[in-house]
């Protein structure tokens, strides 16, 4: 196993990569699917104070806060918490994984969506575990692009090539550490599909959206080249793609 294979994702700084990413993130990074939200607030009694970590410009937070959670949305970097769109049951307040800076038991719900790959997994499930009410919810989410999918498959080629091979493309789910934590249990996964609508500026714009693909250069000109002749390889009558992504939820609750 090569280096790039086991080098922690949390040592690559992921509190600056995506910096110069967040216009690109809120216009194209893919939303989530309903019966996903859903799920992952079956059972919980109104009204839920959510902990949303990593949340970027806040795509899952103002999720939640339509179905009439209130969240607080910790984010460290300050251009994507510049660049989310306001809710008004949504707070974004700087803080980390591992140093939310939210109070002790004062949460129903704690969600990381795309971004529990970033953390570095033992102090940061001890802080969530801090922070959560006795018996409260823990929610791992990702949108996996299907490898069983043409497009999607090729587009990832793309991505891991433009990208050098970069870890966090093989391990974007890296669910194991929420397996094994002793501060949750009863663990389970839930799968569903969810279709992304791209026309060519979207496709191009969901690759740039990725922080660790290049921004100029040949890797970058060759990306912008593939990716325009892997949308017309696809495009339907109405100019437009589909990404197709399986949505793993992982929910657990505190010890």
């Amino acid at each position: 196993m090569s280096e790039t294979d086991t080098t922690p994702l949390h040592t690559l700084k992921p509190l600056d990569r995506f910096s110069d990413r967040a216009e690109a993130y809120v216009k194209y990074r893919p939303s989530y699917p309903a019966a996903a939200i859903d799920t992952l607030l079956d059972g919980l009694s109104s009204p839920v104070v959510a902990a949303d970590i990593g949340a970027g410009t806040g795509i899952s937070s103002r999720l939640l806060a339509e179905r009439g959670v209130r969240v607080i949305a910790i984010e460290p970097n300050a251009a994507m918490r510049e660049a989310a769109e306001p809710h008004p049951l949504v707070e974004f307040r700087e803080g980390t994984a591992e140093s939310t800076q939210i109070a002790d038991n004062s949460v129903d719900l704690v969600t990381c969506f795309q971004a529990f790959h970033w953390f570095n997994p033992e102090p940061t499930l001890l802080e969530f575990h801090r922070i959560l009410k006795p018996s409260g919810r823990l929610a791992v989410v990702w949108n996996n692009r299907d490898k069983e999918d043409a497009l999607t498959a090729e587009y990832s080629r793309i991505v891991r090539e433009a990208s050098n091979n970069h870890p966090a493309e093989s391990r974007m789910q890296s669910v194991e550490p929420l397996l094994t934590t002793p501060h949750f249990t009863n663990i389970r996964e839930y799968t569903f599909i969810y279709r992304q609508e791209l026309d060519l500026t979207g496709l191009i714009g969901r690759a740039m959206s990725v922080s660790y693909l290049p921004s100029e250069g040949a890797a970058y000109e060759q990306a912008i080249a593939d990716l325009q002749d892997l949308y017309q390889q696809f495009r339907n009558d109405q100019g437009l793609v589909y990404m197709v992504y399986r949505t793993s939820v992982h929910l657990g609750e505190a010890i």
